[in-house]
């Protein structure tokens, strides 16, 4: 019998939410399957399991739990199941055990399901007791799951059946209005926020740049950049480059204010802020001014993955110098972006729009984007915010000037 504990996350994490169980107390699980989520004032993650076995849940999703409490356990005596369907034991389903719901009853019954059947299952909210099981004993097999699929009808999605049921003990519905606890991450946003700007002297200053250039880079060099490089070219690393210029011309942007002393950052380390079902997250590209225009799409891919897959490490989110934040995604139009702290200055990207703009002259329609940056006036001044920006727009609108390095 092995324990289940709450891992350890970061040094200054203490405890979390068990926000939701991923499987049923008494489902059979392998090596590095999900056992639950932990959600923390700072991440949310899936915690896998260490150990194949049953599993005997302790805490029921929705409580409170510290770092390193047993919330369940893992009888390591019981063999998962195969991880190839096609090479189950022979014999008849096992006995269901009590209590389980007969969907769940049903999935342990059929000793042959496979880990990827299983996943094939709750990924797409089936009900297993609609999937009639060809393989050995009636067991259910990856094909009979994907004709499963194929044969229901577009609109006639099942609902995901829970793996536990969710906390209603703390939802307040009373018709008018419905009251739900905070989620630990949104607390922390909150918490940052006010901090942010009762602690900082934040101002915003506000400019516009022509994107023409580098959109007809990208579309000229899209193709082959993606054949090289195996992703594609956005705008993103465009941006990353340019703030990483403008950084080191004008340094009191990199730099932050730790009691009387400035902190000068010769290092470049830029957050991405990320949106999560959970809340914003600000991951982290580390070195960014030694990365390619391929090293920072790859790592800013890679961290939206691991936000998107509950699996960015406190490592992911700290340590940042500067922010970028892409409200553009959404529409947005101009915005003033607040710092995080302790940075001392975060760029606002917003929505690329036709716009008639004045060159050489003459009216001409051209792609524009408005600028924002946001930064603590206590360190930096106008003219140092301008300059700053200045060098931005200089970098994407002469990107093979400036930037290029392919």
């Amino acid at each position: 019998m092995s324990d289940i504990i709450v891992p350890e996350v970061g040094e200054s994490i203490t405890e979390g939410i068990l926000a939701e169980w991923k499987i049923e107390s008494g489902a059979v699980v392998d090596v590095d399957d999900p056992l639950f989520v932990l959600e923390t004032d700072k991440i949310t993650l899936d915690v896998p399991s260490e150990q194949a076995g049953r599993v005997a849940i302790k805490i029921e999703a929705g409580e409170t739990v510290k770092i390193g409490q047993v919330v369940g356990s893992i009888d390591t005596s019981v063999a998962p199941p195969p991880s190839d369907e096609g090479e189950a034991d022979e014999g008849p389903p096992k006995e269901i055990p009590a209590g389980l719901p007969q969907a769940a009853a049903k999935i342990e019954a059929a000793s042959g399901l496979a880990p990827s059947v299983r996943r094939l299952v709750v990924e797409h909210g089936l009900d297993a007791r609609k999937i009639a099981g060809t393989g050995k004993g009636g067991r259910i097999t990856k094909a009979d799951v994907l004709g499963h699929l194929a044969e229901r009808p577009k609109d006639g999605a099942e609902k995901p059946l829970p793996a536990t049921a969710p906390p209603e003990k703390d939802t307040q519905d009373d018709g008018r209005q419905t009251r739900v606890p905070m989620s630990m991450i949104r607390q922390r946003i909150a918490e940052r926020m006010v901090i942010a700007q009762q602690s900082a002297a934040i101002l915003t200053t506000f400019n516009e740049l022509d994107m023409s250039r580098v959109i007809e880079l990208r579309r000229r060099h899209q193709e082959s950049f993606v054949a090289k490089q195996g992703i594609k070219l956005g705008f993103m690393s465009f941006f990353v480059k340019a703030v990483v210029e403008a950084l080191k011309a004008v340094p009191e942007v990199n730099a932050q204010i730790d009691g009387t002393e400035i902190v000068y950052n010769n290092f470049y380390d830029i957050g991405v802020a990320v949106s999560t079902e959970k809340g914003l997250v600000v991951p982290v590209v580390r070195g960014a001014d030694k990365l390619s225009f391929a090293g920072i799409e790859q790592a800013i891919a890679d961290l939206a993955q691991k936000a998107r897959d509950r699996k960015l490490s406190l490592d992911d989110i700290s340590g940042g110098t500067f922010t970028i934040s892409n409200g553009g995604i959404y529409g947005n139009m101009m915005s003033t972006p607040i710092l995080n702290p302790p940075q001392s200055g975060v760029l606002g990207m917003h929505a690329i729009k036709k716009r008639p703009v004045v060159v050489d002259d003459a009216i001409e329609i051209r792609p524009m984007m408005f600028v924002a940056l946001s930064y603590d006036h206590r360190l930096i001044d106008g003219k140092e915010a301008v300059t700053f920006l200045k060098k931005v727009i200089e970098c994407i609108e002469d990107p093979e000037r400036t930037l290029m390095e392919f």
